[in-house]
C-alpha cells in the first residue's frame, strides 16, 4: 500500500510550485496531463512506495512542468494553461486531503506577485552559502580590527 508524502503548495498568476516533502526519494515518477491531472510517485528511503494524484483547478502546460529533486525534498513548477488566479489548487470544493498544505515560505498573492521568481531560485539551500565563498581560520568569528588595536 503507498503512502502520500507532505505536499506544500503556492500560487503564481502563471504557475503553482508544489514541494513533495520526502528526503532521499528514489524512481521520481512525475505526470502531468493537459486537463490538469498531476500524479506523482516515488520509493522512501526504506523501500516504501510513495503516490499521489491531483486534479489541479484549471489546465496546465505538460511541457511547462518542470522538477527539481533535492536532498529533503522534490520542487515541482506547475506551468498554467492560461495566465490567471485559481480560486483554489484542487477542482474540487471539498477540504483537500490532510497531506496537502500551504507552502506560506513561497507563498503569494495577487498584488505581490514578483515576475523575476524562478524554480532555481526558491531553492533553499542558497541561504547556506557563505558571502565570501572561503573559509577563514578565525572558524566564523567576526573580525573587528577596532578590537585588534583595544589589545595591544
Amino acid at each position: 500500500m503507498s503512502r502520500h508524502p507532505e505536499v506544500l503548495w503556492a500560487p503564481r498568476s502563471d504557475k503553482v510550485y508544489l514541494t513533495v516533502a520526502l528526503p532521499d526519494a528514489k524512481d521520481i515518477n512525475i505526470k502531468c496531463e493537459p486537463q490538469g491531472s498531476f500524479s506523482f510517485s516515488a520509493t522512501g528511503v526504506q523501500g516504501e512506495p510513495f503516490h499521489f494524484t491531483l486534479d489541479l483547478y484549471g489546465p496546465i502546460t505538460p511541457d511547462g512542468c518542470k522538477t527539481k529533486a533535492g536532498l529533503r525534498n522534490i520542487l515541482c513548477s506547475i506551468q498554467k494553461d492560461q495566465k490567471g488566479w485559481w480560486k483554489r489548487l484542487l477542482k474540487t470544493e471539498e477540504k483537500p486531503a490532510p497531506y496537502i498544505k500551504v507552502d506560506w515560505n513561497k507563498w503569494c498573492d495577487e498584488d505581490e506577485e514578483d515576475t523575476t521568481t524562478d524554480l532555481a531560485s526558491d531553492d533553499d539551500d542558497a541561504a547556506y552559502v557563505s558571502q565570501d565563498g572561503g573559509s577563514s581560520d578565525d572558524d566564523g568569528m567576526l573580525y573587528l580590527p577596532d578590537l585588534e588595536k583595544a589589545r595591544k
